[in-house]
């Protein structure tokens, strides 16, 4: 889904699950739902065909019948609710049902198209309270309250009262759950590297501090250093140094200030775990296959977009009317984020990323993913990122331009898995960033596949050689801003970057002079190209110069671009060691950007290629450092990778890994990358929760926080390469 989507099905949901009686109403609240303590009757609620309601004790209960796929398949509500947009509304009932079946309570829209403004989906047993808050985000006299109870292969008993829905009430005040005062990398320092701890204090002088290991014996002591006041946070902090102490072990924690830390080990072993689940993400993100059971436990579905009911597929794709009069087949490749939306340009820095994690990594190339293509004698990294290449590939026009993206023709809601996906798909316009991203690809997988594939190397080159003219003739064909319905626009109207990304992958690989002439001719070989963010979707031309810096090649001045390299390392240097979390991010005005969790792990990665370069100090303790603050050394105190540290990311935005939504469905993958903090909050639920959030406190772990929670393949490439150069130094 990405930066510009605008999900319809999702309103500012706020949810607070408060056991026990219902606070006293407001003189101004309204009800407005019509005989919800089912006094003598039912009406007006409604129930679907062969569920008919009955009263049994003072409550609505029906008989669910088994065997229905969807939850709405089967359900009862009452429909003619008026909502009014920006209000806040108490969603409040007693339930019960046969342990452990699940209702879906929503608010929403009761014509077509069903807009979903508030969901939960909690587990049933005994009969409890349930009761939430949330702000509409539309007018309406057409609103519903409904419970979707399908989904069920048994039948089942459900039993509802006291439904209310009541306006004019106060909204929640939401106040983040941040634990310890004493913030710690969660997962591991390693034992010769340095280790640093944030502690949130009034104090303004230095304060005692002891390490103590899972014994709870004290291994260290010293004093805090004061920091004053992080502009990133508005917290008054010090700095813990315990980087004296090397001893391995797991479960130590720090304490200072009346307060002990979250647990961490000392040891490096988590770090290759952290590699390969993170690399392991790609294969449940795979459209047009089967997801196996026996490989991801948890995770297995069938096969999205294969041209198979009630998929309209991906086998046979018209574009957007009068943008062509062809069809490709563009099955394949990884579902980019949360939504089943694929596109070049993001899959194109995705690629990039994890063939460089294996092309400059020693150990990238031994790590076993268990996906389907293992033990084919190829690396299954390379096995992984071809199943992306294969339909970057399919994305290139007649013309050798290259299509955008390739998604649904509107935005589907939450829950819904990629098979279940009914929405006509559509090519959207070639571009010259898609076209270039494929250049550069293309190029970079050229000269890593020819020892595995020959012809697919070939194949590839031709088709980077084809794009890069294609986009040299026609250089100023952008994707357009408005492009934003049912996925993200993804609109990048600066491609000088790509130009040279693209022209030095092909002088990296072919050694020519015509490229080696394009790559000095741009002026963005002199540029100093490591701003605030180094390197994403939309900014490129670091990646050229990592690449330009760190290869073989005989370019002529290649030493200015080693130095510019440097220079841009030592500023992210710089900025990590001002900050008193640690982070090499200083964006303008504390605003911080959408996907900050893998722009602070991409500024990283110019520290490793720093190291690489170089093999000095400074550059190592950067990168060992750089992990600290999202794996819980931040001022939520959570580990933004799921499955790593005592609290983490859970619920990140996705249509499939919607667990939050739907119990039936799993969290996301241990090894996922959240989005991070993000200043201008654009999702409804972040601008009702977070208005008014200070730098690292615009975050939240919820579903539907798109612009704070999503996940995405180039996010996890970040995270990638960093755990993965991490580990290697372990």
């Amino acid at each position: 889904m990405h930066l510009w989507e605008r999900s319809r099905t999702v309103a500012a949901i706020a949810a607070l699950l408060v056991a026990g009686a219902a606070a006293p109403a407001a003189a101004d609240e309204v009800e407005q739902v019509v005989n919800g303590g089912f006094d003598d009757t039912t009406d007006p609620f409604w129930s679907t065909s062969g569920m008919p309601i009955t009263r049994v004790d003072g409550r609505a209960c029906v008989d669910v019948p088994g065997g229905t796929t969807n939850r709405w398949d089967a359900a009862i509500g009452q429909n003619d609710i008026d909502l009014v947009a920006g209000e806040t509304y108490r969603f409040s009932f007693d339930a019960s049902g046969d342990a452990g079946h699940v209702v879906r309570a929503i608010t929403g829209l009761a014509v077509s198209p069903y807009d979903t403004y508030f969901e939960q989906s909690p587990v049933l047993g005994d009969l409890k309270h349930y009761e939430y808050t949330f702000t509409a985000s539309a007018d309406t006299d057409q609103a519903q309250v409904a419970f979707q109870l399908g989904g069920s292969a048994e039948p089942w008993r459900f039993c509802v009262d006291n439904v209310s829905l009541v306006g004019g009430v106060p909204p929640e005040v939401y106040v983040p759950d941040t634990g310890p005062r004493v913030r710690v990398n969660q997962v591991a320092y390693l034992p010769s590297g340095p280790k640093a701890a944030t502690l949130v204090t009034e104090a303004t002088t230095a304060l005692p501090w002891r390490l103590a290991n899972a014994a709870g014996k004290v291994v260290a002591s010293g004093r805090t250093t004061p920091r004053g006041v992080d502009a990133s946070s508005g917290q008054n902090v010090h700095t813990i140094d315990f980087g004296r102490y090397t001893r391995a072990g797991q479960g130590y924690t720090l304490t200072a200030d009346g307060q002990t830390s979250r647990p961490f080990d000392i040891g490096g072993d988590a770090y290759d775990r952290l590699r390969a689940d993170a690399l392991k993400f790609y294969y449940t993100q795979r459209s047009g296959i089967e997801i196996r059971d026996d490989l991801r436990p948890g995770y297995a579905r069938p096969a999205g977009h294969v041209d198979v009911a009630p998929n309209q597929g991906d086998g046979n794709v018209p574009c957007q009317p009068g943008v062509c009069d062809y069809r490709l087949d563009v099955r394949g490749g990884w579902y980019d984020a949360g939504d089943h939306g694929k596109y070049v340009v993001n899959g194109g820095i995705s690629v990039w990323e994890l063939l460089s994690e294996y092309e400059h990594s020693r150990g990238a190339g031994r790590l076993d993913l268990a996906i389907p293509e293992s033990g084919n004698r190829v690396p299954d990294i390379l096995d992984e990122v071809r199943w992306e290449l294969d339909f970057l590939l399919k994305m290139q026009a007649p013309s050798g331009m290259v299509h955008h993206k390739i998604h649904d023709q509107a935005w589907t809601g939450l829950p819904l898995l990629p098979h279940l996906d009914p929405q006509p798909r559509e090519l959207h316009p070639v571009s010259t960033a898609a076209t270039l991203n494929l250049a550069a690809t293309a190029a970079q997988a050229a000269r890593i596949y020819k020892r595995f594939d020959p012809a697919f190397a070939a194949r590839a080159l031709g088709a980077a050689r084809k794009a890069y003219a294609a986009a040299k003739t026609n250089p100023i064909v952008y994707a357009p801003e408005t492009d934003g319905v049912g996925g993200g626009a993804y609109n990048d109207p600066k491609v000088t970057d790509e130009f040279y990304w693209a022209a030095a992958e092909l002088y990296l690989t072919t050694g020519e002079k015509q490229y080696a002439t394009d790559v000095q001719a741009s002026p963005e070989h002199t540029a100093d190209v490591f701003g605030p963010v180094a390197f994403d979707w939309a900014s490129t031309a670091a990646a050229a110069k990592i690449d330009l810096a760190l290869l073989p090649n005989r370019l002529p001045g290649l030493a200015k671009v080693r130095a510019q390299l440097l220079a841009g390392a030592d500023k992210y240097l710089a900025i990590q060691k001002e900050h008193p979390y640690g982070v090499a991010y200083a964006p303008a005005n504390n605003t911080w950007d959408w996907g900050s969790a893998s722009i602070v792990a991409n500024n990283v990665v110019v520290i490793a290629a720093a190291h690489q370069l170089t093999g000095r100090d400074r550059y190592r303790d950067g990168v060992v450092t750089g992990l600290d603050w999202l794996l819980g050394r931040n001022a939520l105190n959570i580990s933004f990778v799921t499955g790593y540290g005592e609290v983490s990311a859970q619920n990140q935005h996705s249509r499939w890994y919607a667990h939050q939504l739907d119990p039936a469905l799993p969290n996301p993958p241990a090894g996922s990358l959240a989005g991070g903090p993000n200043s201008s909050i654009q999702d409804p639920l972040a601008q009702e929760k977070l208005t008014g959030c200070v730098g690292q406190f615009c975050y939240i772990d919820d579903i539907q926080s798109w612009s704070t929670n999503e996940l995405t393949i180039n996010w996890n490439a970040a995270l990638v390469r960093l755990s993965g150069y991490v580990a290697e130094l372990s």
